[in-house]
């Protein structure tokens, strides 16, 4: 069912050519452009900007401060987290062998999380069943096939990792120190933190 969507009473935007079913949770701020489908039971967090020609498929979590570009489908099974970046025509899939005349039925959808912060390319592709980790950064039309680090740059096909990112997006140096935004990062036991800020003077 398509709904008239009136920012002022709803607390968000949705283009007039956009379709937004029953039974979805859309937060304040949030903009939704044209040509969008917002299907039954998702839910999107505060201040997202969806873009032209995006479909949320049912059941879909969306956090705040997401955007994503346009010609996306986030389908059932994928969740991002808050300050996901996607960009235009990213690939997303929930079922590893699919068939047409098999279909196996949403409870058997393999989960894709997306977490904090982490930025997907355009034309990338992630395979289902894997974690993006936060602050992760997919290179354009890189391909997924397995789970992505805190802080790693992906790139290729299949992908592979290739740097070390920045929560503000800089690629860091050998000393994992970010010329940018002056962040300092160390790695323990094979994964990248970040110090404390009260530490290297942010």
């Amino acid at each position: 069912m398509r709904r008239k969507i009136k920012k002022e009473k709803t607390g968000y935007f949705a283009h007039e050519s956009s379709y937004i079913d029953e039974n979805v949770e859309i937060g304040d701020g949030t903009k939704i452009w044209h040509f969008c489908h917002i299907q039954s039971g998702a839910r999107i967090g505060k201040h997202c900007s969806i873009g032209q020609n995006v479909n949320i498929a049912n059941h879909v979590v969306i956090g705040d401060k997401v955007k994503i570009q346009n010609n996306v489908s986030v389908y059932e099974g994928v969740e991002l987290e808050d300050g996901v970046f996607c960009g235009p025509s990213c690939v997303f899939t929930n079922d590893l062998t699919p068939r047409a005349r098999f279909p196996k039925g949403r409870e058997n959808y393999i989960k894709t999380i997306v977490r904090e912060g982490a930025s997907i390319g355009a034309n990338a592709t992630i395979l289902c069943g894997h974690v993006i980790g936060k602050y992760a950064m997919v290179a354009a039309g890189a391909v997924v096939t397995k789970d992505v680090p805190d802080y790693a740059l992906v790139a290729g096909v299949p992908g592979k990792q290739v740097g070390v990112v920045c929560e503000c997006g800089q690629i860091l140096d050998h000393n994992l120190y970010c010329s940018d935004c002056y962040r300092k990062y160390f790695e323990i036991n094979n994964t990248i933190q970040k110090e404390k800020e009260e530490q290297n003077g942010i």
